[in-house]
C-alpha cells in the first residue's frame, strides 16, 4: 500500500473511512471492490499525455520489441513545462539516480504532487429548470456550464457516475447519484452531482471516495455543505493573482516518466487497473485502427450512453496509444488533448481543436460531422473523410500485431498464475507495447532522413512493422503530419 503523504491523519472533511477498507456499507454494494488509487484514476503517467511527475529526471530504457527486432530505447526528453505540476524539488532523487540508489517502496512514497483544488461544487437535477448549479467554493468562480457537465445526459437512467470533463483551462471530476424519494415535486428522484476542478487531473483520483460519499450526503441531507468547506480549505490551489487561469499542462513530447516495472511506480497508482486490457478487449483487433489514428492526430469522438466513467477512461486510453518518447520527435504535430466529456455546450470549443479526443453521450454529436475526423460508435469505428476511409483497413501488420500483443498478454498471464509474478502487469504490457512500435517508427524514419540516401523502401517500411503496401497511404499521412518532408518513398512502395 502507497503511503500517501499528503493527507493528514484527521482532516475535518474527512468523515469516513479511507477507500481501502473493502466493508464500506450502502450503495458501494453495487460497485467492484476498488479503490481510487488503484482502480478508477486518470494519472500523471499516462502515456501520451505528457502531465508527468516522474521523479529523477529523463533515463533511458531498453524496451525489447517482442518481433524480432532490436531493442529501442524509450528515453524520455524534455522536462515538463515550468508551469506543470510537478513534485516538490526537495523529493526528486538526483538526475543521475539509477534504479539500485532508491528502493521500489521508497520511490512510491517520494511521488508527489501538491494539491491544487481551483473549486468544489454541488449540481442537482431541478424538476422545473433542469441542471442547476446548487453550491460553490469559491463564490466568484466562473462555473458556467458546469452543471452539464457533472450530470451527463442521460444520466437519469444510472444510479451512480463518475464523470471526467474540462472546464475551461482546468479538469473535473464529478461523482452522480441518483436517489428514489417520495416525492410529488421531485418526480420521485433526486439527482446530484458533488465535484472538484483542478488544473491537472492527475490528482483527481484521490478524492474519489469522498466526493461519492459527499453526492449520497447531500441526496439524504440537503444542504450540508460543512464537509465540503473544510474539503475546499485544506486542499485549494493558489491560483495566479489577477491573472487568467493556466492550464498547467504540457505537450506530449515533454512526457518524462521512465518506462521500467521498477521504475515507474505512479504508473502504478494512478491509471485505473485493468482500464488498457479492457479497452484492447473491447474492440479487439480495431485497436490497431484506433492507434494509427491518434498517432496522426485526428480528432476522435467516442459515443456512448451512460454510464460515462468507464468512457472517459477509453479517452484516456486512446491518448496511451499516440505516445512517443524519441527526443524532438512530435514537437510541431497538434497536441493531442484529451476533453474526456463533453456536450453540446463544448461545441464552439471543439471547433477550434485540431486534435482531440473526447466521449459524449448526446448523439446529435454525429450528425455535426465538421467536428470530428473519426466517430467511434460502440465498437464501430467510422469516418466521413474519404481520405482517412482506406485507414479504417486492418493491414496484414496490423493483424500481426494484434496477434503479438495477444500472445504477450497469454505469456504474462501464464507467468502470473504459474510463477507468481505479481510485478509485471497488463497495463504495463500494453502501453509499451505502443510505445515501442511509436518508437520504432520514429527512429526508422529518423535513420533514413540521416541517412545519404533518404529513401524509404520496403526493408525500412518492414523495419517499422508496417506493411509496405497495406500501410502505404497511413505512411504518407505520417510523413506529412510530423514533417518527414525530406524523405522519399521508393517506388517499389505501391498501391497492390
Amino acid at each position: 500500500m502507497v503511503e500517501r503523504s499528503d493527507r493528514a491523519p484527521l482532516l475535518d472533511w474527512e468523515e469516513v473511512p479511507p477507500a481501502e477498507k473493502p466493508d464500506e456499507a450502502g450503495d458501494d454494494s453495487e460497485k467492484p471492490p476498488a479503490s481510487p488509487s488503484s482502480s478508477r484514476a486518470l494519472g500523471c503517467s499516462a502515456p501520451g499525455f505528457g502531465w508527468s511527475t516522474s521523479p529523477g529526471g529523463p533515463k533511458s530504457v531498453c524496451i525489447d520489441t517482442g518481433g524480432g527486432g532490436s531493442a529501442l530505447p524509450a528515453t524520455s526528453i524534455t522536462p515538463a513545462a515550468p508551469d506543470a505540476p510537478l513534485c516538490p524539488d526537495t523529493d526528486d532523487p538526483p538526475s543521475d539516480s539509477t534504479p539500485e540508489e532508491l528502493s521500489l517502496e521508497s520511490r512510491m512514497v517520494k511521488w508527489e504532487e501538491k494539491d491544487q483544488i481551483v473549486s468544489v461544487f454541488v449540481v442537482a437535477f431541478n424538476t422545473r429548470s433542469g441542471n442547476m448549479l446548487e453550491w460553490c467554493l469559491p463564490r466568484d468562480m466562473d462555473l458556467d456550464g458546469v452543471e452539464f457537465k457533472a450530470i451527463a445526459s442521460g444520466s437519469h437512467r444510472v444510479s451512480t457516475d463518475f464523470i471526467y470533463f474540462r472546464k475551461g483551462s482546468y479538469f473535473g471530476l464529478a461523482c452522480f447519484a441518483n436517489m428514489a424519494v417520495e416525492s410529488v415535486v421531485e418526480r420521485g428522484a433526486r439527482m446530484k452531482s458533488v465535484g472538484i476542478l483542478s488544473p491537472s487531473y492527475t490528482l483527481l483520483y484521490r478524492y474519489m471516495s469522498f466526493l461519492e460519499h459527499q453526492v449520497r450526503l447531500q441526496l439524504q441531507a440537503p444542504g450540508h455543505y460543512s464537509p465540503l468547506e473544510a474539503f475546499y480549505e485544506d486542499k485549494r490551489a493558489l491560483l495566479p493573482p489577477g491573472g487568467e487561469r493556466v492550464v498547467t499542462v504540457s505537450p506530449a513530447h515533454t512526457w518524462s516518466t521512465t518506462l521500467s516495472h521498477s521504475m515507474h511506480p505512479e504508473m502504478k497508482i494512478t491509471h485505473p487497473a485493468g482500464c488498457m486490457s479492457q479497452f484492447t478487449r473491447f474492440f479487439g483487433e480495431q485497436i490497431m485502427v484506433i492507434w494509427k489514428l491518434a498517432l496522426l492526430r485526428r480528432r476522435i469522438l467516442i459515443f456512448s450512453p451512460p454510464p460515462v466513467g468507464v468512457v472517459c477512461y477509453r479517452v484516456y486510453c486512446c491518448c496511451c496509444l499516440a505516445n512517443i518518447s524519441i527526443p524532438g520527435v512530435g514537437v510541431a504535430v497538434p497536441e493531442f488533448r484529451p476533453f474526456f466529456y463533453v456536450n453540446v455546450a463544448d461545441i464552439s470549443a471543439l471547433e477550434n481543436e485540431l486534435a482531440y479526443v473526447a466521449c459524449t453521450t448526446e448523439k446529435i454529436f454525429e450528425e455535426k460531422k465538421d467536428l470530428y475526423d473519426v466517430y467511434v460508435d460502440n465498437q464501430n469505428v467510422k469516418t466521413y473523410r474519404e481520405g482517412l476511409k482506406p485507414l479504417l483497413r486492418l493491414s496484414a501488420a496490423d493483424k500481426d500485431k494484434y496477434r503479438r500483443l495477444t500472445e504477450q498478454r497469454q505469456m504474462l498471464l501464464y507467468s502470473q498464475e504459474v510463477n507468481g509474478d505479481s510485478i509485471s502487469s497488463e497495463e504495463d504490457l500494453f502501453i509499451l507495447f505502443f510505445l515501442e512500435q511509436n518508437n520504432r517508427i520514429f527512429q526508422t524514419l529518423s535513420e533514413v532522413a540521416g541517412s545519404p540516401d533518404p529513401t524509404l523502401t520496403h526493408e525500412s517500411v518492414r523495419a517499422m512493422g508496417l506493411d509496405p503496401h497495406g500501410d502505404r497511404l497511413f505512411l504518407l499521412h505520417l510523413l506529412e503530419i510530423y514533417g518527414y518532408d525530406t524523405l522519399l518513398l521508393s517506388d517499389q512502395l505501391c498501391c497492390s
